[in-house]
């Protein structure tokens, strides 16, 4: 795979954030407080990806987020039209911040319009959980990442793997950085908040149960692969009470096959961050399909069930609690993980709640080098 060419040199504006889903507000959090403590100029672009209060705004109140500078408000579409709409809104944007650095999060669709709209501007790109490879090109998630990778001139590594994938891929050892996660700093500094027990009388839950997200579109974006992970939680709910906060992504399919009539199955609606943590911090065990609960599982403690053929995050299952289940293996799977109980997981290198540091500390001398400090 081709590595481009090293971008223009910074300008003289701020650091632009870009985010725009649930996970990047996750991952941006302890970067962005990160630099604030450094004293380096910073803006916030909000794309409006998720749009909804409990999937958006909410994150940003907890977690301790300055409000952004913007919100493009670009919402849900296809993969084609909200990507073409991001496009066309950071085209407008950008330019108007001159920014020395746009740093974007993850693998999500505002991720990529992102770092190819700077790319294109000529501003450099810093992409945080860089390497990542499932090595699945149908999922949408694979093709972003690899591509932000290619545009990135700052690439941060959360674990070992990543940066052998991108070592692999003939991108210069230069700019590649093991940082950890950014993502357990957010859950080690939140972590006396999570509050199981409140979540159950909120929510009125039993003692145990397994919770379960699942919002991949290889599960939900077909009657036929909504059709087939309904059944599975028919099977699993036979085992112990599945409790579901159904993401906007897929709810219409999962419920036009019959989830919401499923006995043992108790749907919510998209939770905050402190209530989604202690739901899944009280749980017996996880289902999901979800990259990022993959890695707060492993630190939790609480065993995972991945419900798809692989995973980018290998580490969780050397390092974690985590297991690939296909969807006939999940209730046996789930009677074994509730016999074994919890797990004290041995963590990953570097996820020890300083990841944010790191990053902060690079794109300072990043800057010093270009004559930006």
């Amino acid at each position: 795979m081709l590595q481009t060419a090293d971008p223009s040199p910074p300008g003289p504006g701020p650091l632009v954030h870009v985010v725009g889903a649930r996970p990047n507000f996750v991952k941006a959090a302890p970067v962005v407080a990160a630099l604030r403590a450094a004293g380096l100029p910073q803006h916030v672009v909000h794309t409006g990806q998720h749009y909804d209060e409990r999937m958006s705004h909410i994150f940003f109140r907890e977690l301790g987020l300055p409000e952004p500078d913007v919100d493009l408000g670009v919402g849900s579409g296809s993969h084609a039209r909200q990507t073409a709409a991001l496009l066309t809104a950071l085209e407008d944007e950008l330019p108007e911040r001159s920014p020395a650095l746009v740093i974007v999060y993850g693998d999500v669709n505002s991720t990529l319009a992102a770092a190819l709209t700077a790319a294109r501007l000529g501003i450099p790109v810093a992409h945080v959980e860089a390497g990542l490879r499932s090595f699945d090109m149908s999922m949408p998630e694979e093709i972003n990442r690899r591509l932000t990778d290619q545009l990135s001139g700052l690439l941060f590594a959360t674990s070992a793997d990543a940066v052998a994938h991108l070592a692999a891929e003939g991108v210069p050892a230069d700019r590649i950085h093991l940082v950890g996660n950014p993502m357990i700093d957010t859950l080690t500094a939140h972590l006396p908040r999570f509050d199981p027990q409140a979540v159950r009388a909120a929510y009125g839950l039993p003692e145990r149960y397994a919770a379960v997200t699942l919002h991949r579109p290889a599960n939900v974006d077909s009657a036929e692969a909504a059709g087939a992970a309904v059944r599975a939680l028919r099977e699993a709910a036979a085992v112990v009470d599945l409790v579901i906060p159904l993401h906007p992504r897929g709810r219409a399919a999962l419920q036009a096959a019959g989830l919401d009539r499923v006995p043992g199955v108790r749907l919510l609606e998209p939770l905050g961050y402190v209530e989604f943590m202690g739901l899944l911090r009280g749980a017996a065990a996880v289902v999901t399909d979800s990259g990022g609960v993959q890695e707060e599982t492993t630190v939790l403690g609480v065993p995972c069930l991945t419900l798809r053929p692989n995973t980018e995050r290998p580490v969780t299952l050397t390092h974690g609690t985590n297991r690939l289940v296909t969807p006939a293996g999940l209730a046996p799977a789930l009677r074994k993980a509730l016999k074994g109980g919890r797990a004290a997981p041995e963590r990953p290198p570097l996820w020890d709640g300083r990841a944010g540091a790191r990053i902060a500390g690079v794109i300072a001398r990043w800057l010093e080098d270009r004559g930006h400090g």
